[in-house]
């Protein structure tokens, strides 16, 4: 970390993914056009016992892919002896740990705090819709590649000062 940044903290609240997912998955539910009962009510229920623990698996492999999407500032040094296993972790909290150049603005911040989380969300959808509602899945994934790409957009514009050459005509 170079002396000249500075330490941004994003924190994506889980029950604030959990309802925007709950909620979206809903109105997938409701408007679907099937006559059998027990698909659309899989289809709502993403966020119930037995299928939260899928949700949370996506949302832990979605954050990860946000940190390592913005990697330019999320980048960390392992430490000497690093050991992981596959046990489900359950956050309360999804960090978004940065440094970013003294120049980084507030708005940028913010910008990225809001496509993390609609990106989050987008992606717990597209996985949940692939298996109980796979007509649907195509629009969720666009949805999450186009915050992905807002995302690698904001880090991209970010990286390198700007530098204009002065003209006197």
């Amino acid at each position: 970390m170079e002396a000249s940044n500075k330490h941004v903290t994003i924190n994506l609240l889980r029950k604030e993914l959990l309802y925007d997912i709950s909620n979206y998955s809903f109105v997938e539910g409701d408007i679907m056009d099937v006559d059998d009962e027990h698909k659309r009510h899989q289809t709502i229920d993403v966020c119930e016992d037995g299928n939260i623990d899928r949700v949370t698996r996506v949302l832990n492999l979605g954050h990860s892919e946000v940190v390592e999407l913005l990697y330019p500032y999320t980048k960390r040094e392992c430490a000497d002896s690093d050991t992981r296993d596959n046990r489900l972790e359950s956050r309360d909290v999804y960090l978004v740990d940065m440094y970013v150049p003294e120049t980084f603005a507030s708005s940028t911040v913010e910008l990225l705090k809001n496509l993390i989380h609609e990106y989050l969300v987008c992606r717990v959808l597209a996985d949940w819709m692939s298996i109980t509602n796979p007509g649907s899945k195509e629009k969720w994934e666009e949805k999450m590649e186009d915050m992905r790409g807002k995302m690698r957009s904001c880090v991209n514009s970010r990286m390198v000062r700007l530098r204009r050459r002065l003209s006197p005509w």
